[in-house]
């Protein structure tokens, strides 16, 4: 298989060092979907029914069948040869679990959906409601942010930008931080822009977490939020995060780049009614 998309990714970027480790596995590799499922086989990794997870053509995927009901029927995971499904691929054998815990959230749900309008037989494959949103969403556009104090929590839901970016900058990494683990999120950075926001979810930690190597944080992310993933996710669980604005993700972080409004919009005020 050719890998030249691969080869516009920028490995150096700040966002992208969490995931060399296996990143090594397929950029190393003349068939980086073989050299994924070599990894997912050596690692056991299965989905919810316990049927070993592997890379298949996007051809394998049944025109009647949906995307997550495919994987949570078969353990395949239908995939073609461009960056968002090669970062897909990745987040499956960094985030496992966590991405396990997703497919099945909507696997089941579909499946609920499905039988309550039994006689539709598309529906599963068209029909959308919270859960389904937000667990998209999740995929395919979430930052995680690691946080020990919970000051920071507020100032990101209150958007209050100068004090977690510029205030907070030499604490950044040391007691928070943040990881990428949106597949399409990933796939916007290898070209990126100043206006890339993601959907931040929080994840809090004490200060035992910072002094874990890297691979260790990771097993610890895929682990516990896995285990806190419900069916009453929804998209409240989430909150913006303009990620170019995180200390060195951008070469030039003056304060007018902290000042453009369009990007680091204040957050708005409900209107009461009457």
């Amino acid at each position: 298989m050719c890998n030249r998309f691969i080869d516009l990714i920028n490995w150096q970027q700040p966002w992208l060092a969490p995931f060399s480790p296996v990143a090594d596995i397929a950029t190393k590799s003349n068939d980086w979907m073989r050299a994924i499922n070599g990894a997912f086989a050596s690692l056991n990794i299965c989905n919810h029914r316990g049927l070993p997870i592997k890379l298949v053509p996007q051809a394998e995927l049944p025109p009647d069948c949906a995307y997550e009901t495919f994987i949570s029927n078969t353990g395949s995971v239908p995939t073609r040869k461009n960056l968002h499904d090669f970062f897909n691929a990745l987040m499956w054998l960094s985030y496992p679990k966590i991405k396990v815990r997703l497919n099945e959230l909507q696997a089941v749900e579909i499946l609920r959906t499905s039988t309550a309008t039994a006689g539709n037989h598309h529906v599963g494959k068209h029909t959308r409601g919270k859960l389904r949103d937000a667990a998209t969403i999740f995929d395919e556009n979430a930052s995680l942010v690691i946080v020990t104090d919970e000051s920071q929590v507020v100032a990101l839901q209150e958007h209050q930008w100068r004090q977690i970016f510029i205030q907070n900058r030499s604490t950044f990494g040391n007691t928070w931080d943040v990881n990428l683990l949106g597949h399409a999120l990933m796939e916007k950075l290898v070209v990126p822009y100043k206006a890339i926001t993601a959907h931040a979810y929080i994840v809090r930690v004490d200060h035992t977490y910072f002094a874990l190597p890297q691979k260790q944080r990771m097993h610890f992310l895929d682990n516990q939020i896995s285990q806190s993933l419900s069916d009453s996710l929804s998209t409240a669980d989430f909150t913006p995060l303009p990620v170019l604005g995180l200390p060195g993700w951008w070469p030039e972080q003056s304060n007018d780049f902290y000042d453009d409004a369009a990007v680091f919009r204040s957050k708005r005020k409900l209107r009461l009614s009457n």
